[in-house]
């Protein structure tokens, strides 16, 4: 080791972070990923420590096209700040609108040198729909198409993540009728390599950093479903977890049973459909979630959400549609084509 460079502890000291700190992210990093939590955290680390010791600091370019910025501010408050000042100490940053210095011509060139120096070795963060239609001029940056951006930059990433519902397929831009042929990242970028599908609007921070430190980690994607999306993130029903479910049915907001913590199945929540760990990751350094704040679960992660589960605040059944990725397009998991599956489970 260079002597001058600082080992984790002296680094996190400088951070004014203590190593049990640390280690506690990295142990809800694990548990996010459904990993032993004890045993990873402590690999975690080491492999945090060995990248600031040798100076390996992969090239991060994140890309916003058709967004509201959600995504980033739902990463910025995911957890303490100064955890995440730590992860972009083994990252790069290179290019974010949002966050970068640089503006206009700097910032292209930002992007234009990371892509060209660092070509199979910087990673992909994509924030908002890319549009296609009048040949993606509903979408330009510096002169050039959002579609034109993605698929040079996209196709050349080590690994790709498509962070939020509108970079997974479209989302609101993408909602119908669909005016700038608004698409998500493998429409744009078919055969993306290393893609990971994280819908929400936005996604979990947290969940992002837990995608991010297990590439860091291991250099290898976490286990996918069949939509290229973590299933330790999006492979349980959220009514399967949440807590209102032991409680009796809502009829109206206000009640004696909503204030009470009662389900909100008929007032239009479609937490029976959807599928996500944000009962219990939560927003905001774990504050709460939209069910925890007495709102519908609004069925976000589900696919073209803004068409499939609207309209959100109604009376009645849950609409049919989620989708977790068995196969059946039902959302419950149980492959069989059907919402119910006939037992008291739901």
């Amino acid at each position: 080791m260079h002597p001058e460079t600082p080992n984790l502890d002296e680094h996190l000291a400088r951070r004014g972070i203590t190593r049990r700190h640390f280690l506690a992210f990295c142990g809800a990093i694990a548990s996010t990923l459904a990993l032993p939590r004890a045993a990873y955290a402590t690999r975690i680390a080491a492999a945090f420590e060995t990248r600031l010791a040798t100076g390996q600091r992969p090239p991060v370019v994140w890309l916003e096209f058709q967004d509201c910025t959600g995504d980033t501010e739902s990463f910025l408050r995911c957890n303490d700040p100064a955890v995440i000042d730590v992860l972009f100490d083994v990252v790069s940053l290179n290019y974010h609108e949002t966050l970068m210095s640089p503006a206009g011509a700097a910032a292209t060139r930002s992007l234009e040198e990371t892509v060209a120096g660092y070509a199979g070795q910087y990673l992909c963060i994509v924030e908002g729909a890319i549009p296609t239609a009048a040949g993606g001029a509903f979408c330009l940056i510096g002169g050039r198409s959002a579609l034109s951006i993605a698929q040079t930059v996209i196709s050349q990433a080590a690994l790709t993540v498509a962070a939020g519902a509108c970079a997974v397929d479209g989302g609101l831009p993408g909602a119908q009728p669909n005016p700038t042929g608004a698409v998500g990242v493998a429409r744009a970028v078919p055969n993306a390599p290393n893609l990971v599908n994280m819908p929400g609007c936005p996604v979990n921070g947290v969940n992002l950093m837990a995608v991010l430190v297990h590439y860091l980690t291991n250099g290898s994607l976490p286990a996918l479903d069949s939509q290229r999306r973590p299933q330790s993130i999006y492979g349980t029903r959220i009514h399967q977890g949440c807590p209102r479910r032991e409680h009796g049915e809502v009829d109206f907001y206000g009640d004696l049973r909503h204030r009470n913590g009662g389900c909100m199945r008929e007032l239009g929540c479609k937490g029976p459909v959807t599928y996500s760990n944000c009962y219990r990751q939560n927003w905001n350094g774990g504050t709460s979630w939209p069910i925890g704040a007495g709102a519908l679960c609004i069925g976000c992660t589900n696919a073209n959400f803004w068409d499939t589960m609207t309209p959100f605040f109604a009376g009645g059944e849950v609409g049919e549609g989620g989708d977790d990725g068995d196969g059946d397009d039902d959302g419950d998991g149980d492959n069989n084509g059907g919402i119910g599956d006939g037992d008291d489970d739901d």
